[in-house]
This record gives structure tokens, sequence and C-alpha cells, in this order.
């Protein structure tokens, strides 16, 4: 049975692999980083589905992060700020856990967040998604995992192990904290998995699949790709073969033994050589993401939700007000678009009347130019109309979801941005001070504290009870239509 030690400052847990020493964080949690929840993906275990750490002898120090995964630079750095290289493969499978207090029979319960970042970039470790502040808001146990990105996640060649990697590691570290979270103060019965962007998505797979449903409680979607389409396998191939084309591996050889030889480096390079070869103009979809069929996404999400696989859970959506002036504000092509070039980009990414949808939004913003009414229309149509589909789904099996639009603009917004995809991240986790040179949030006043004490507060009253409201929040409804949509602004 696992204990917290007397101190006040530098908290010992126990856990199966071994003894972890945290250390006090802000509002007055304390938190555990860097603990490996599954062994290093290196060497034959690179392509490999994730496997158990052998554990470590004495008391592990938990008081910093563990690298990130290995990745790209993101591509919402122009929004977002960017950051300092810290990945590597070696220990990269780690989580964060921050806890309010020091009482391991508290049965709190749980939030396991998962970034975003197109199944390319990010990590749990980053301080942008630093728990503490939320924990001690809510009273819940908060915990953010590191998965496999990119080509070491997400090539799909499952004759050589490759299958869905990231989704898989994901599931062992929603495994582990139901086996261990206990000894942190957590309720191992009530685990809400959320996310945002990709986390979104991958918080979505692991309350749908079978093999991990029973695990979770509740779930949490901010802003994810609801409207993405996974490729089957057989749509994979063609992608996989252009990858290891770059990478001058032929398919009769040991691509295995190729892939597992060459420097990390190499592989990320070829990735970003095959992102620009099949970019399509004003698409976001990342190269490589969950494969339809393969491990953790056994079916399209809208086929497990009619089958009734949330039907026992709690479901809480989101989107921002401007989600795709993320990618389109300082995108050239989409910024200088004449009319005609705006609508040819928008046929091009849906089976929808382009010129129809255009001419209506652009009736609805007379002095909006080509590419203001071409990232309204993608934001719609990719973002707010999946969201309310899905939940109305939701809701036609006997669970109504709750959704929020977050609405807040920086001041200053010399860019024009509005709230853009991410914009949220900051007031979910009180992390203002993380974003010092991010465009999407601008100066930080008096109001955003209270607003995110409003949205935290209601996302983590969601965690506690499966409803987003509570003493001193906002009464907010269950969605049935978009008069019931939450927003959340100055």
């Amino acid at each position: 049975m696992s204990t917290l030690s007397d101190s006040q400052q530098r908290p010992v847990v126990e856990t199966a692999s071994g003894a972890v020493r945290g250390v006090a964080a802000a509002a007055g949690a304390f938190a555990f980083r860097g603990i490996p929840f599954a062994a290093a993906p290196v060497g034959d275990l690179r392509f490999a589905a994730p496997q158990p750490h052998s554990g470590w002898p004495g008391i592990r120090d938990a008081a910093a992060p563990g690298p990130a995964a290995p990745q790209w630079p993101s591509r919402l750095e122009a929004v977002a700020g960017s950051r300092v290289p810290n990945w590597a493969e070696d220990n990269c499978l780690t989580l964060n856990v921050w806890t309010p207090d020091a009482a391991p029979d508290a049965s709190r319960p749980v939030l396991l967040w998962f970034h975003g970042g197109g199944f390319t970039s990010g990590s749990g470790g980053w301080d942008w998604y630093d728990g503490a502040r939320l924990a001690a808001l809510g009273g819940i146990v908060v915990v953010t995992a590191n998965y496999r990105l990119g080509p070491l996640g997400y090539l799909y060649l499952p004759e050589i192990g490759a299958d869905n990697l990231g989704s898989r590691d994901q599931a062992a570290a929603l495994r582990w904290v139901a086996d261990t979270i206990a000894a942190f103060g957590g309720d191992p019965a009530r685990i809400t998995v959320g996310g945002q962007s990709a986390g979104a998505f991958s918080a979505m797979a692991l309350a749908t699949d079978p093999a991990t449903a029973p695990l979770v409680r509740r779930v949490i979607g901010q802003s994810g790709p609801w409207g993405l389409s996974s490729p089957t396998p057989a749509e994979a191939a063609p992608t996989v073969a252009a990858y290891l084309e770059i990478l001058g591996i032929a398919a009769n050889s040991d691509v295995a033994k190729r892939l597992r030889e060459l420097p990390v480096s190499r592989l990320l390079a070829a990735n970003a050589r095959l992102a620009a070869a099949t970019a399509r103009p004003g698409s976001v979809a990342p190269t490589l993401y969950p494969v339809l069929g393969g491990a953790g996404h056994p079916e399209p999400f809208r086929d497990a939700v009619a089958r009734g696989a949330l039907a026992d859970k709690d479901v809480l959506l989101g989107t921002t007000e401007n989600e795709m002036a993320s990618f389109y504000a300082f995108n050239p092509m989409v910024r200088t678009a004449t009319r005609a070039e705006a609508v040819r980009i928008l046929d091009g990414l849906t089976d929808d009347a382009g010129a129809e949808r255009y001419a209506k939004y652009e009736a609805a913003q007379p002095d909006a130019d080509p590419a203001a009414v071409l990232t309204t229309i993608a934001t719609d149509r990719f973002s707010s109309e999946p969201a309310a589909e899905f939940a109305a789904l939701v809701a036609a099996q006997g669970n109504p979801a709750h959704i929020y639009r977050f609405g807040r603009r920086p001041v200053p917004d010399p860019y024009e941005l509005g709230a853009v995809h991410c914009a949220e991240l900051p007031f979910l986790f009180g992390t203002f001070d993380a974003f010092p040179n991010a465009p999407m949030l601008g100066t930080v006043s008096a109001a955003d504290h209270a607003l995110a004490t409003a949205f935290g507060g209601a996302l983590a009253a969601f965690v506690a009870t499966g409803s987003p409201n509570g003493p001193g929040l906002q009464t907010w409804q269950p969605y049935h239509s978009p008069a019931d949509v939450r927003l959340f602004d100055r």
C-alpha cells in the first residue's frame, strides 16, 4: 500500500515501479513529474508497442518533467509562441501528476489530459499544461502524458509492430492511471479522459474503444477534429510507401531493421518532406495520424456512439470562435487569396458546393476579405458544426452532452486572430506566464483571471460530477440547440 511521506515540501509516493519524490507546486498543489509509464521506446522497442517499465531502485526525483517525444517544430508557434526543443527518444514515455494535497486516501476525481499538436508535436510536460492550478481550483487530480508522435507514433506498418503506436502509448498511460492513481489521492473509478485537438481525438478514442472504455467515466474534447476522416489501412498504404521511398528504404528489405537503425532526426525530416509534398491548399490534416481499424481506433466515432459506446459516460465538447485562424492567418496562400481562389480552396477541402456556401457567408460578412470569409467557413465546417452534430448524436442515445464556445479575443490583436485554436489553453490551466510571446493571448487582465476561474472551474466541476454546473458557476444547459452552447468570454 502506498502512502505520502510526512514531508510537506517533497512528498514521496510508492508505485509498482518504485518510489517517486514530488515537489510543492503552484496554488498549494503537489507535482510529481516525469514518471515513466512505459519503457523507453528505443532500440528494438522503436516502432514497437509500449512495454512495462522495469522500475528503479531507491526514490526517483519527480521534480522535473521528462523530455518530449521526438518531433518537428509546431505549425502553431506563430500564434502560441515558440518552444525550445527538448525532445529525446530515451525516457520520453512519461507522465505528470498534480494533486491538491498530500492525502493518499482522498479519493479525488481524476483528469487524464492529452496535448494537441496534430499528432506531430507537443508534450504533456510543457509548462503550458502545468496542472497545479487546475488541480487546486477543482479539488481534482490532474495527469498529463506524452505519447509518440509523427512517424514514430503513427507510421502504419503493423507487420513490424507499428500499429497506431501513439494511441497505444495513450492506452498504456490510462492503464497506469487506473492502476496507480489511488496512491496520489485519485479515485480510479472516476477517471475523465480529456484533451485538446489531437488530444481530444485521442480522449474520444479511449472512451469508445472497447479495450479501454471500461476505465473511462467521462470525456472532454476541446477543439476536436470531429470532421477528420481517419484513413483505412489501404488508404494509409500509399503514404507509408512514399515515406519509405524518401528514406531510401526498399519495400522488400528488412524495413524494421532499417527504420530502427536510422537517426531519429532523419525520420523526422522525412516526415516533414512528405508533409510538404502532399499538402493541399487550406488543409490542416496531419500527414500521419491514427488509422481506422488499427489499435485504439477500431471504428468511426459516430458508429461507436450509435452502438451506445458513450451511453454510460458524461461528455463535454468545445470549440473556439475562430479556430481556423491559427492555421490560416499566417498562410500566404490563404491571406492573399482572391474570391475565386478562396472558392477553389473550399472546393478542394469539402464535398459541399463551395461557391454556394461561400456566397452565403460572404453576404453575412460584407466587409470581410476572402481570407476572413474562408476562415469563418472552415471554422464552422470543420469545428463548430461537427461538434454540434457529435453532441446531437450523443443526445440521441439518451446521454446529452455539454458544449462550450470560447470567444475571448486577445488585446491587442494586430493580426486580427480572434479566439483561435488553442486560445483556451492558458485559461484552462491558469498558465498565462507560460505564454509570454503568444499573439493569441495578448495582455492579461483581471477579467482574464476571472475568466480562467470560470472556465477551469466549470471543466473541473464536470470532472468531479459529470456536470459543469456548481456553486459560483453560471448555469450551463445540456446541448439541445445552438442556444445551449455556453459562451466563455470576458
